[in-house]
């Protein structure tokens, strides 16, 4: 079993190879670490067997937001596609982008819809969040991120079929959609 930790001074990892237990309760407990840094038992999970088609751990392996602090990045990761003999269609979608204006820098704000079926990889949902949280400063056309945001994923998952839907909040009166597909 592996204990899921809080501690002031210490890493989860260190906690887990040393201390005592001091004080338990039903979902809480107290570890005493041997430098007297007291840390927080918050929740505990099994390790999980290996059963063909779900995760296992080389799935985490160089995936390096999850679980991580982070900042605005291009950077997309993504992990293996257990179940490459079936065609699905997996649906993101975000009421949270932003862009700027090219001509004002006055902000765009858009819902997102990236769908894609995967062929070897699948995208890691963090890493987008922090992929598209990266044009909030970027003075760019609607139909030009549309159209970037497709090649960046066709480049790290080479998927089987995309398509990005952006859909612009009215500016001017006007409300701009872009929808950009990928078919190989």
């Amino acid at each position: 079993m592996y204990l899921i930790v809080k501690s002031a001074g210490r890493k989860a990892s260190s906690i887990l190879h040393g201390g005592s237990v001091s004080r338990a309760g039903p979902s809480r407990a107290t570890i005493r670490l041997g430098n007297a840094h007291p840390a927080v038992v918050v929740g505990a999970r099994r390790e999980w067997e290996t059963v063909k088609g779900l995760t296992d751990g080389t799935d985490l392996a160089g995936l390096t937001v999850l679980g991580h602090t982070a900042k605005p990045t291009r950077a997309l990761e993504t992990f293996p596609n257990h179940h490459q003999g079936r065609d699905y269609v997996v649906t993101l979608s975000t009421n949270e982008f932003t862009c700027l204006c090219p001509a004002t820098g006055q902000p765009d704000f858009a819902e997102i819809t990236i769908q894609y079926t995967p062929a070897d990889r699948v995208l890691e949902s963090k890493s987008l969040k922090l992929y598209l949280w990266s044009f909030r400063d970027q003075g760019t056309f609607h139909e030009h991120v549309v159209n970037v945001i497709l090649d960046d994923l066709v480049q790290a998952l080479a998927p089987r079929w995309c398509k990005v839907t952006a859909r612009f909040a009215a500016r001017g009166g006007i409300a701009i959609t872009v929808e950009a597909e990928h078919r190989p």
